[in-house]
């Protein structure tokens, strides 16, 4: 870990820093190895993606039941996991090399008692379709999944009436917000709003768009626009 960083990861992870300290080693090795992780990324697992995630752990309230939707590498589910034990987490992942590396972190990080993963897309999730019982949580958590306007058509059924969709963004949240605002509505969603968490602890915040469930909707499927039709979001 970057000496500068230490501080932030203390706050972030108190007492179980040793645990986030063995999932950095795996995602830097093991995760590089497998694809899960670019060779670029291993110097930035501390500031870009660990504390970045854990940061959003003031958004969830205690004792949540989380589900995280392509969950890739574990992210943000299981930082998230390590940071708050009180939390209940399935992570949600459809391709069979990811869950993979997913189950045996869970394992030898110790986290089986709070953690679980399913193979499967988040629509299979929600409607049981898969053999498990249909999916829902108080938060659904989503990084770098896909614009706003399909995150929140295949997020949105997984959250309980009142839960929230809290998706990790970048610059792009306010457009995102503006453009697909519509899309959200129909699909049960309030009004998107922006949060930053991690807010004198990392630099910079992490950028949120919190939409709760506020309608229980049959199922949808986001408006047609440029975006949409432009094919699926890249597998990472």
């Amino acid at each position: 870990m970057p000496p500068e960083l230490a501080a932030a990861a203390l706050t972030l992870f108190g007492d179980r820093l040793d645990v986030a300290a063995a999932y950095a080693e795996l995602l830097a090795t093991d995760g590089v190895v497998r694809g899960l992780i670019g060779p670029r990324e291993a110097p930035r697992i501390w500031d870009r993606h660990l504390l970045n995630c854990a940061a959003v752990a003031e958004r969830i309230p205690t004792d949540a039941t989380v589900l995280d939707v392509g969950s890739g590498a574990g992210l943000p589910g299981l930082a998230l996991a390590i940071a708050r034990p009180d939390l209940t987490i399935t992570l949600i992942e459809p391709l069979a090399r990811r869950t993979s590396f997913l189950i045996e972190v869970v394992q030898r990080l110790g986290l089986t008692r709070m953690v679980r993963v399913f193979r499967g897309r988040a629509d299979e999730a929600a409607s049981g379709s898969s053999g498990w019982e249909p999916l829902r949580g108080d938060v659904v958590t989503a990084r770098a999944v896909a614009p706003l306007d399909r995150l929140a058509a295949w997020s949105l059924p997984l959250a309980v009436r009142g839960g929230r969709l809290l998706a990790l963004k970048g610059s792009s949240a306010a457009a995102e917000i503006e453009e697909h605002a519509e899309t959200v509505a129909r699909l049960g969603g309030g009004k998107p709003s922006i949060q930053l968490c991690g807010v004198d602890v990392i630099d910079p915040p992490t950028t949120v768009v919190e939409i709760v469930r506020e309608r229980m909707t049959g199922p949808a499927r986001p408006a047609a626009t440029k975006r949409s039709r432009a094919g699926r979001p890249r597998r990472r």
